[in-house]
């Protein structure tokens, strides 16, 4: 009888230092929620809108420039703007309207850029006859030109400016 006691002495004990461990951490999470109530917002509102459930009118879409002039890339590798208006441009699993002017045996007639042959290498670095799926779908990648204003400030500098 004496160990049962003692082992019920002991789970009181520790069941006790429990209880008060929960009680310590509900009241300090209580006081320091409080306490940020009233500090002050540092991250800014992300939704736009004074009011986010309010109805706020949508900016009008920037106009794509279609002056099919092909902007000079930023880096290597980056994927080309496309100069032209794709409106209503049909990209689906069973149709691309970009290849219709873009795949290597179009581009004599339409003038287009061919696809770079990246576009035909699958993971592995094999070429494939076709277009590799995952190069499929060109606005993943490529998007249209518009005249837009930039979000943000643009501080790119090009390597052959930094050497100066």
């Amino acid at each position: 009888m004496r160990g049962q006691d003692r082992f019920g002495v002991s789970a009181m004990k520790a069941l006790l230092a429990a209880i008060i461990a929960g009680a310590t951490v509900l009241v300090s999470g209580a006081i320091y929620a409080q306490s940020t109530q009233s500090a002050v917002q540092i991250v800014p509102r992300v939704t736009g809108a004074a009011q986010p459930m309010s109805d706020v009118p949508a900016p009008a879409l920037p106009r794509a420039i279609t002056d099919d002039k092909r902007v000079m890339r930023n880096y290597p590798e980056q994927p080309p703007v496309i100069p032209h208006s794709i409106d209503n441009y049909q990209l689906t699993l069973k149709a691309n309207r970009c290849l219709e002017c873009h795949r290597r045996e179009f581009t004599e007639g339409s003038g287009a850029p061919m696809i770079s042959v990246t576009h035909f290498m699958d993971r592995d670095g094999q070429m494939l006859a076709d277009v590799t799926p995952r190069r499929y779908f060109c606005t993943a990648c490529h998007v249209t030109q518009t005249d837009a204003r930039p979000l943000v400030q643009n501080t790119f500098t090009d390597m052959k400016e930094l050497g100066r």
